[in-house]
């Protein structure tokens, strides 16, 4: 039952029950059948009226119910994107956490391995500070400073020259015994090398705080290197015995490139006095010199018994093109005979060919017929029976 026809049953009872009230005031008391009939309607009205309300109480009851019903599929079909939701969210936390943690645990393993790689790193930093305070102590020794810079010089003179072409410790005619003697053809002779440190003036001059002090580590540093330098001269350059020059091994890097650098006045004085000052690096370029002169010298003392091997050589070379001659003779006349074997072969090929192309016949009782030769693809003769 609808709202309106609810509507409408309610204004029919309102209109009977207002027609009773209007009958009763007009004075209509004697019209008991009208009033009974008005009353029968009205109760007939309300009765209609109840069961319609039950009706649409039951009607409303059902919607209730089909409402109830798809509101609990709603929440079914909600509760269940929510738990997919939930689920696809919690699935996406846990792949991320997952990954967040592999990679906090790689970062973990890395910094292990870098931490241990700078604890070796100074675990070596301290031995070397260990070692850089040994090196230390033992330059400051003299005997111990010279030893080091001697076995760096031999170990680059045995490195670069042949046996032969050098001595160590050798003792000159003036009595004064050189580091090594480099041995050349005259001229120039013998070249001493002299290996010196100047370590001392060196490092005064770069731990110098202040300009008064570095001034002053300048000055020594210069007069102990033009000490070396007039003691090499005066020394190992003995006129007739040894070269006119001689070299000054200094056995750092750092010490050469300051005097070249800061000291142009005491690589003059050395140039002057013919005594060249020499690094480990130009050490080497000099000795690779002096190896390219020794193996000049001796191409030169073996010119004769190299003209002579020659000589023979191109003997051996005379002799070997007649024998190739000869050779290629016999390969002429051997190619020869080989084509006229091949010729002869040829004929007998031929003639064996045409023997087996021979076909033999003879007719019953009659004479038999001459051999007759007889292509391949022709028919044969028929054989004597």
């Amino acid at each position: 039952m609808s709202v309106g026809e609810i509507v409408l049953a309610g204004a029919a009872i309102i209109a009977a029950v207002a027609a009773i009230i209007l009958a009763l005031r007009t004075g209509q008391r004697g019209s008991g059948p009208d009033l009974a009939t008005t009353a029968a309607k009205l109760t007939e009205a309300q009765a209609a009226l109840t069961g319609r309300l039950a009706q649409m109480a039951e009607g409303q009851v059902a919607a209730q119910a089909r409402m109830a019903e798809q509101l609990q599929g709603q929440e079914r079909a909600v509760t269940k994107m929510l738990d997919e939701r939930l689920a696809d969210v919690t699935r996406r936390i846990g792949e991320n956490l997952q990954k967040t943690s592999d990679k906090n645990t790689e970062t973990m393993g890395l910094l292990q391995q870098r931490l241990a790689v700078i604890d070796a790193a100074q675990k070596n930093i301290t031995e070397l500070s260990a070692e850089v305070v040994s090196l230390q102590d033992i330059l400051s020794n003299k005997q111990a400073r010279g030893a080091i810079g001697q076995t760096q010089m031999e170990d680059l003179v045995r490195n670069m020259l042949p046996p032969g072409a050098f001595d160590f410790q050798v003792t000159l005619s003036n009595g004064k015994r050189a580091d090594c003697v480099v041995r050349l053809p005259n001229p120039p002779g013998l070249i001493a090398v002299d290996s010196k440190y100047p370590h001392e003036a060196f490092m005064q001059l770069v731990n110098a705080r202040d300009e008064r002090e570095r001034t002053a580590a300048e000055q020594a540093f210069r007069t102990d290197v033009t000490k070396h330098i007039r003691d090499i001269a005066e020394k190992y350059i003995i006129p007739g015995e040894t070269s006119d020059s001689a070299i000054m091994f200094v056995p750092a890097e750092s010490v050469f490139a300051e005097l070249h650098d800061r000291f142009p006045g005491v690589v003059e004085e050395g140039f002057k006095r013919r005594v060249y000052i020499v690094s480990p690096t130009t050490l080497m370029a000099t000795l690779n010199t002096v190896r390219a002169i020794l193996k000049d010298a001796r191409m030169r003392e073996q010119a004769h018994i190299i003209q002579s091997e020659i000589g023979k050589l191109m003997e051996d070379m005379v002799r070997l093109d007649k024998r190739v001659a000869q050779l290629s003779t016999h390969f002429t006349q051997s190619q020869k005979d080989v084509e006229e074997i091949r010729v002869s072969t040829s004929k007998i090929i031929k003639r064996g060919t045409a023997i087996e192309n021979i076909q033999l016949g003879e007719p019953t009782g009659t004479t038999p017929p001459a051999l007759t030769l007889v292509p391949d693809d022709e028919t044969p003769i028929p054989r004597l029976q």
